[in-house]
């Protein structure tokens, strides 16, 4: 028997068996898919150009990540912001310096007051416990598009902050509950840590991609991973747990899920679940999202100071970035398409979404945009183990009805991901720091 099994070799998984490990535990790491990482995956286009498919930019206030790269050896570089930002609407592109772009007085001004607005909101959201807040109900029942809509009456004001909020969120305003969403700024320390390049969550990214802190925890847990072993079902007794997938069954004292929530419908319970749990499972909804990019001879942008960072509200792609490698060896843009347009790209065949990116390449950077050496793109919509990107959402009554179970264990079973996390929440960091959590619990016990 096992001390402890972790399900999910995503970051909050391997973040957890290490521990198990560093503690002297005996544990076993099951991933169903070919490899670990979860929704952090690298792809090696050329010795120095990696292009990072899912999480990829880690920033200040992230201690545990920094920490777990210090002691992985695993190298960062700061995210490239030489030059002036772009803003193309209505179907006009002009460049600018800092947060804000160009805008007229009166739409600045709301946009402006806007973020000042939602940031004081957020404040008064206890990051332990969201459903606590003073007005937890009031602001659960709606959803961020109605708060957004009452407190931007300026249309472009309106629409710019809307591209923020989906940037942020994977997802539509609309679907959002506004306490879920209050809650998850708060919880990445404001607006505009949240938008920002240097000083926030962008500022840095992973000299080999992302997908080396993963590599590297994979590497020191070899003896204790079990890949394509997809657990599909549970089952408790007084003495521990049993899991059992297509030909295998382990037993330990303690077990971490490390999964999204709605993902973890897909296993079978032998013990149902609390019922709070389940709703909660049945109600949380993954963001969506696709990255998109495109590989060019040289960073050609940079000619004309631009950084390569280009919101572009009403197109197909919302926002793009330059991540070329640090040498500049290469010309890498990265573009996100977000919410009901990600899934709308996701129907079209591959031929089909590299056109329609590449021409939003091109408002951006100009002609030469559409004639790109490699383009590839990655959603995680399709696979049965994540359903979805960044992370997982509330929509409006889930956080107040059943935001308590989200970390409260469930008899020898202990939740971790990303999702659980209180602080930075959706993010890198609070998946490396829901797996620590988990194991101080099942530790305590054990």
């Amino acid at each position: 028997m096992y001390d402890c099994i972790v399900v999910g070799g995503g970051l909050a998984g391997l973040t957890a068996a290490r521990q198990l490990r560093l503690a002297g535990k005996k544990l076993l790491l099951l991933e169903a898919k070919t490899h670990t990482g979860g929704r952090v995956i690298t792809e090696r286009y050329q010795e120095d150009t990696k292009l990072d498919l899912g999480a990829q930019w880690i920033g200040p206030g992230q201690d545990r990540i920094y920490q777990l790269c210090r002691e992985m050896d695993v190298r960062l570089i700061p995210s490239y912001h030489t030059g002036r930002s772009s803003l193309y609407l209505n179907k006009k592109l002009r460049h600018y310096k800092g947060l804000i772009p160009p805008l007229p007085l009166l739409s600045l001004w709301q946009l402006h007051r806007g973020l000042k607005r939602i940031n004081a909101r957020a404040r008064q959201v206890p990051l332990e416990q969201p459903w606590a807040a003073p007005e937890a109900f009031a602001w659960d029942t709606q959803t961020a598009g109605e708060w957004i809509r009452a407190n931007l009456p300026n249309e472009k004001a309106r629409t710019l902050f809307q591209l923020a909020f989906e940037a942020i969120f994977a997802a539509h305003p609309d679907e959002v509950s506004l306490l879920h969403s209050l809650f998850y700024i708060h919880s990445g320390g404001g607006m505009e840590s949240l938008m920002e390049m240097r000083g926030g969550a962008q500022q840095d990214r992973f000299l080999h991609g992302a997908g080396r802190l993963s590599e590297s925890l994979q590497l020191m847990l070899y003896d204790d991973l079990r890949i394509r072993s997809a657990v599909t079902g549970i089952a408790q007794d007084a003495d521990g747990v049993t899991v059992n997938g297509a030909g295998f069954t382990f037993k330990a004292r303690k077990l971490i899920v490390a999964v999204p929530p709605p993902v973890v419908n897909k296993i079978h319970f032998e013990q149902p679940l609390p019922a709070r749990r389940v709703q909660l499972q049945q109600e949380q909804f993954m963001g969506s999202v696709m990255k998109c990019f495109a590989v060019y001879n040289e960073p050609f942008w940079r000619k004309k100071r631009l950084n390569g960072m280009c919101a572009l509200p009403g197109e197909t792609v919302s926002l793009i970035f330059d991540c070329s490698p640090p040498n500049a060896c290469k010309g890498v843009l990265v573009g996100f398409v977000l919410a009901s347009r990600a899934r709308e790209l996701l129907e079209l065949y591959p031929r089909q979404r590299q056109q329609l990116v590449l021409e939003c390449f091109s408002r951006f950077a100009g002609p030469a945009a559409l004639d790109c050496e490699y383009y590839t793109d990655k959603s995680f919509e399709t696979e049965p183990w994540a359903l979805g990107c960044y992370a997982g959402l509330m929509p409006p009554g889930t956080l107040t009805a059943t935001g308590e179970a989200l970390r409260t264990p469930c008899g020898h079973i202990h939740w971790a991901g990303t999702e659980t996390s209180p602080v930075w929440n959706g993010y890198m960091e609070g998946a490396v720091r829901s797996g620590e959590r988990a194991v101080r619990e099942v530790l305590a016990l054990l």
